[in-house]
């Protein structure tokens, strides 16, 4: 019996599907794991500590997701380019599995903090040290090393500690003056940098800069600032090594602790001098004019008049500060001998002590 060929086709084609799809295809080799190496390694230096900042990988070197993520080797060394980390200087922890799924599909930041021996900085003030990372898996694999960072390994100084004082004239800032006995020989300058801040803000701005090698306890004086605010000083010593041929390297200390200073303008302007009294001339309206010195303070707001007679106490003359330092008194009498006083007020409210006595008596 022969079947049709039209009724054969739909069976001959669901053989084949059925074939194609039973049959297994090559095998996938299975993900090594491997985090891909961060590019984007940064190092910054505060004193003797070295802060390392990077973005944990999210990808493997087969271009899958990151599942199991082992600590990060921390690499230090005197080379210039590190081939290979060695014995690390430490390890940074994995983050968690939660900090990992909060942030899934962001960029996941990382830290570490590095002290610089001593020694290490004092056999090789003006040479560098190379850091790099190696991510490794769980089984303590990695893909290879991090970009590489270079920081000078210049020794700093600790700290000097700062004295504030609120002036009339300013605040004045003083220290003790410790590191006048560093070496001349030395290839390396240090300067101390004296910074203000305000209260509020995180600037802080520079205002005095000194060598300390001839280093002088001369105080600072720091006229630039607002009366009644609040702000902090504090100061770094930086490292500065100088070589013919190579650019010039600094490196900040630690910050001395912040100094407070509320600004408050308790001080009175300057008392007036050269206060003279000159009554009418005959035949004219009694009066005496009141001249003297004008007062130089840039926060002068006016001044106060006062008279006394016959040994009574004296009496403020005036209802609104005195803008010039001039003053007619036209409620005097003939016959009678009046005896002067001045004050300087500047712009909130301080007076200063009265000016020496003046007198005059009205013909």
């Amino acid at each position: 019996m022969r079947i049709p060929l039209a009724r054969l086709l739909p069976t001959v084609w669901a053989c084949m599907l059925l074939w194609a799809c039973a049959s297994p295809g090559p095998p996938l080799p299975p993900s090594l794991e491997l985090p891909k190496p961060p590019t984007d390694l940064r190092a910054a230096r505060k004193g003797n500590t070295v802060t390392l900042t990077w973005t944990i990988p999210a990808r493997t070197t087969d271009r899958q997701n990151v599942r199991y993520l082992g600590p990060t080797r921390i690499c230090r060394s005197l080379d210039s380019v590190v081939s290979q980390c060695g014995a690390a200087v430490g390890e940074a922890a994995p983050p968690s599995a939660a900090a990992r799924k909060s942030t899934a599909g962001q960029r996941l930041p990382a830290s570490y903090r590095d002290t610089l021996p001593v020694d290490l900085e004092q056999q090789n003030p003006t040479s560098f040290v190379t850091y790099a990372i190696e991510v490794l898996n769980t089984g303590g694999h990695s893909a290879g090393l991090s970009n590489q960072v270079r920081v000078p390994l210049a020794p700093t100084l600790p700290p000097e500690n700062l004295q504030a004082e609120l002036t009339k004239d300013g605040v004045l800032v003083s220290w003790p003056c410790s590191a006048a006995a560093l070496n001349p020989s030395s290839p390396l300058e240090y300067r101390q940098r004296i910074y203000r801040r305000q209260e509020g803000s995180q600037t802080a701005r520079k205002i005095a800069e000194l060598d300390l090698l001839n280093c002088q306890a001369t105080p600072v004086l720091d006229q630039e600032f607002e009366w009644e605010k609040t702000y902090y000083y504090d100061s770094t010593v930086v490292t500065i090594a100088a070589e013919p041929g190579r650019p010039t390297i600094e490196v900040e200390g630690d910050d001395s602790p912040e100094v407070k200073i509320f600004a408050d303008d308790v001080f009175p302007p300057a008392v007036p001098s050269g206060l003279q009294a000159v009554s009418s001339g005959p035949g004219q309206q009694p009066f005496i004019d009141l001249i003297w010195a004008p007062v130089s303070d840039a926060d002068l707001a006016g001044y106060n008049v006062y008279r006394a007679e016959d040994g009574d106490q004296p009496v403020k003359l005036n209802t609104d500060l005195v803008k010039a330092p001039a003053y007619r008194d036209t409620a005097v009498t003939s016959g009678k001998k009046y005896a002067y006083f001045v004050s300087a007020v500047d712009l909130r409210s301080n007076e200063s002590a009265r000016s020496e006595v003046a007198t005059e008596t009205v013909p």
